[in-house]
C-alpha cells in the first residue's frame, strides 16, 4: 500500500528511548504517569502533564540542591528550601503566603542599623 511506510520486517530494530531522554530530562517521566494514574487525580492523564510535573519537580530539586552546596551541605534541609525559595522570584511569587517550618528568615539588616561611614573629605591644614 502506498503511503504507509516501510514494510513489516524491514530493517533494524529501533532502540526505545525514555520519555526522559526525549524530554531532556534526569526525573523519570514514566514513573510519574504511573502515579498519577494510579493517584486517581483524574479519569484520564494526558501525555504532557507527567512530562511538565517531572520538569518542574526537576527545577525545585536543583534549586533546593544549588542552596544546600552553597552552604556546603550535601543533604537539604528546611532552610535550604526557604532561603531559595525567597531568593528565587517566581518561587517566591508563587509561595509569598507559606510558612516553611524550620526555614527560618532571610539575612538581613536594616541599612539605618548599619554603622555611619566617615567620610575623608579634603582636609585644610592652614
Amino acid at each position: 500500500m502506498a503511503g504507509r511506510g516501510k514494510a513489516l520486517g524491514s530493517g533494524a530494530a529501533k532502540k526505545a528511548t525514555s520519555r526522559s531522554s526525549k524530554a531532556g530530562l534526569q526525573f523519570p517521566v514514566g514513573r510519574i504517569a504511573r502515579f498519577l494514574k494510579a493517584g486517581k487525580y483524574a479519569e484520564r492523564v494526558g501525555a504532557g502533564a507527567p512530562v511538565y510535573l517531572a520538569a518542574v519537580l526537576e527545577y525545585l530539586a536543583a534549586e533546593f540542591g544549588y542552596m544546600a552546596r552553597d552552604n556546603k551541605k550535601s543533604r537539604i534541609v528546611p532552610r535550604h528550601v526557604q532561603l531559595a525559595v525567597r531568593n528565587d522570584e517566581e518561587l517566591s511569587r508563587l509561595l509569598g503566603q507559606v510558612t516553611i517550618a524550620n526555614g527560618g528568615v532571610l539575612p538581613n539588616i536594616h541599612s539605618t542599623l548599619l554603622p555611619k561611614r566617615v567620610s575623608k573629605g579634603p582636609v585644610d591644614d592652614e
